[in-house]
Parts: structure tokens; sequence; C-alpha cells
């Protein structure tokens, strides 16, 4: 019986615009009417459970790839925290780079607005207008405070560090440096351009086990879905695990089977057939 149904978003749950819709809020209302628990786990910055499209749906929300769990209420669950010594290490050693600092109270950014958008300087024109419009879909939850000094930014707890850059030189000293620091940090971007900085022992899989613990619901009763990098651990850890079929190849290797594609509404789809074999198997009984 799954009790839980945990999905990434942008291109696994949402749909072709990165959106919500009548389908995607259907079937979560549905899920949650018959008692189970639904989970957006996404790598976006903070998601408190009434935005992007879920107002009024009884949602947690696993956010920052797994380094800040939310309750249904918006209430911060759990956190898992960058080491303050790597954070301000890599704050100063790297100063040409805009670092976005996550936190559960916002977005504190070592660079100024400018060097924040020069990082999408090399996306190609959809990809700018998807991303612009995904970043007008925030709110002011996820307001952005930039030129930010490092005490500044050491002064709140930061749970996850993204950046892009356009250098190839700066982007090999950047992975060079996560490298030696791979007893503290890891790296699992959702896009090989960015950089997505958490703890060690941080993945949207073990802030879902945790939220399964909290609820007292076992591993095998979880249903998780993803589509790139920052599912991967995810994918792999869960019986029931399924990539869209426009995922990554990563990810289809990783989960136990691959469902349609996101546009599709292949993951709504999905939970609304669980839940029908489930009520069907109940009544057999």
């Amino acid at each position: 019986m799954i009790k839980m149904f945990a999905s990434d978003l942008d291109g696994t749950l949402l749909n072709a615009l990165h959106e919500t819709d009548r389908t995607i809020r259907g079937a979560i209302k549905e899920a949650i009417a018959q008692g189970a628990h639904v989970v957006p786990a996404t790598g976006r910055a903070v998601l408190p459970c009434g935005e992007h499209g879920f107002t009024g749906l009884a949602v947690d929300a696993v956010c920052a790839n797994g380094s800040i769990v939310r309750g249904k209420d918006g209430e911060v669950l759990k956190t898992f925290e960058v080491d303050s010594a790597f954070t301000e290490e890599l704050l100063r050693a790297f100063p040409q780079i805009c670092f976005d600092c996550c936190t559960p109270d916002g977005m504190f950014s070592s660079g100024s607005f400018e060097m924040h958008q020069a990082g999408f300087a090399n996306d190609s024109l959809m990809k700018r207008i998807i991303m612009r419009g995904m970043r007008a879909r925030g709110s002011v939850h996820e307001e952005q405070y930039f030129d930010q000094s490092v005490s500044q930014i050491l002064a709140h707890q930061v749970c996850k560090i993204n950046c892009r850059v356009t250098s190839e030189e700066l982007d090999r000293e950047l992975k060079a440096f996560i490298a030696a620091h791979e007893d503290t940090v890891v790296n699992a971007p959702f896009d090989p351009v960015m950089f997505e900085i958490t703890d060690k022992d941080c993945n949207k899989g073990a802030s879902i086990a945790w939220l399964g613990r909290h609820y007292g619901i076992e591993e095998d009763e979880i249903a998780v879905y993803g589509d790139g990098g920052n599912d991967l651990v995810m994918l792999r850890r869960f019986r029931h695990s399924y990539a869209t079929a426009n995922g990554s190849d990563e990810a289809k290797a990783a989960a136990s089977a691959t469902i349609g594609r996101c546009e599709f509404h292949a993951v709504p789809k999905h939970i609304l057939a669980t839940l029908r074999h489930q009520r069907s198997s109940v009544r057999v009984q």
C-alpha cells in the first residue's frame, strides 16, 4: 500500500510550462482524500505548501534538494545545514562568482543582481523564457537579497548553495574545490550547467525517508518520481521509483520503472492508477 507519493517538480510532476494545472491538482486532491501524503520534492530554494500552484492543497515539501523539509503549514520540520566553515571558505575563495545561498529565511546572494543574471547568458532563448517564468511564479518567501557580505550570509542557516559559471577555467577550479571537500559537501545539480551544493549526507531520498518516518510510513510504502541528476539517489533508494520518459538516461537507469512524459501528465496519471489499484485490492479482500 502506497501511503506517500513524493515527486520532483520540473520535468516530472509539473506540465511542459513548469506549472500545475487541473489534472495535477486533481490527482493530488484525490490522493489526499484517500489518506495519502503528497510531497513535492524539488531543488527549488523554498517551497511553502501554499505556493507554486499548490495553494489550498495540504502537501508537505522537500525543498532545496532535500536540505529543507516543510510541513503542510509551511513550518520547517528538518534541515541539513552546509558546514559554515566550508561556506565561508567557498565565498572567500571565489569572490567573482555569485553564490545564491538558500536558507529557511530566504535566498542570500554573495554577488550583485547583474552577476547573478550573467550566469544565464549561455542559455537558449526558450530556456531563458522558461526560467524567467519560473522565477516570476515565486513569492515573497523566495525574495532574493543581493550583495550580501560573508558575515551577513553566515548569520543565516545555509542549507544549499547554487551558482552558474560561464568560464570553463572557473568551472574547473570550482569543481576541483568541491572535490577537495567531498568529505563535507556534494554537488548534485538538476542541470549540468549549474552547481547545487549541499551537505554530503543531504539528498531528496534521505529527506523523504525521514519525512516518512515522521509520519510512521515505511520506505516500502513510498512511491517517488524523478527525471534528473538531483533525483538519482532518491530513485535508487526506493523500491517504488519511477522516472519520466523525458528524463535523463541516468534517471531511467536508477528508477525501478519508466513511465510517460511530464507534458502528458505521466505522474498524476500514475498516482491515480495506483490509487485505483489499491482500492480494487481492498474490495477484493
